[in-house]
């Protein structure tokens, strides 16, 4: 006897709702949301509250999630870092970049960062640590404003004018010290001296007392994919310093990894 053809089910026949529910959780945190609460991820997911807590409850049990003692919402947890770090690290950016950002260290002892643009939002993703008594304190993983760093310069600078308009929609800007743009149009006239110099500077804009400088990274695809940084106290990153030293220096450490990634200049 011929035996029935089984059907050729379909890809979607596996789907396993409860999962699909909780990737959708996890991409409600997705630009701006930082933190949210039980009633607003389930008026966002359309889901009642009990289920919404079971799912926060086990992803934050795996360390996706994690809640705010103080305030009570929800927000992202370090494992999500952790699979971005792998997943970035499958593309070559961590790998092609190690090498050069120990040379740099070796060359100026002063903290080394690759970072990302993550929303809007410039996060530090990597990086290595000065050996002195006196260093910046490191933020790797944290979300740092696209305004007040050199890095998240760096990382917009090439954005259209729409792209710009989407990421800050007030023309006032967040102050964090007295150095702080808090401007959009100053803004966007700084971005266009970054595009020409192929660096960004942060003198004091985030924190009092520290200086950064990042350039570029891209790909072969020419598109700027990671920034390259070097923070330091004020004290020892003077302006002399910038310009004769730090400068080329980072300037020349982003055209290396950039190279490592494919991009061909010209």
């Amino acid at each position: 006897m011929n035996k029935p053809k089984e059907r050729k089910r379909n890809k979607k026949d596996y789907v396993i709702q409860s999962v699909m529910h909780a990737i959708d959780l996890l991409e409600a945190f997705k630009g701006e949301n930082d933190e949210l609460g039980v009633t607003e991820l389930s008026k966002k997911l359309g889901l009642h509250k009990n289920n919404v807590f079971r799912l926060l409850a086990t992803l934050e049990s795996r360390g996706y999630i994690e809640q705010d003692k103080q305030t009570g919402n929800y927000k992202l947890g370090v494992k999500v870092l952790e699979l971005g770090q792998h997943f970035i690290k499958h593309l070559g950016l961590l790998r092609q970049a190690h090498p050069v950002m120990r040379e740099l260290l070796a060359k100026c002892n002063e903290n080394i960062y690759i970072s990302v643009l993550r929303g809007n939002g410039c996060v530090y993703i990597d990086g290595l640590e000065a050996n002195q008594v006196v260093k910046v304190t490191s933020r790797i993983g944290q979300r740092l404003p696209l305004h007040a760093c050199a890095s998240g310069k760096v990382l917009i600078s090439f954005e259209t004018e729409d792209e710009l308009l989407k990421i800050f929609p007030q023309e006032e800007l967040k102050k964090f010290t007295a150095n702080t743009i808090t401007s959009r149009t100053e803004l966007f006239k700084q971005l266009k001296e970054v595009q020409k110099n192929g660096y960004a500077l942060d003198l004091e804009e985030l924190d009092i007392g520290v200086r950064c400088v990042a350039s570029p990274i891209r790909d072969y695809t020419r598109k700027i994919v990671g920034a390259i940084s070097i923070s330091a106290p004020s004290l020892r990153m003077d302006d002399e310093k910038l310009k004769t030293f730090f400068i080329p220096l980072i300037i020349e450490a982003a055209k290396e990894i950039s190279h490592r990634l494919g991009y061909i200049e010209g």
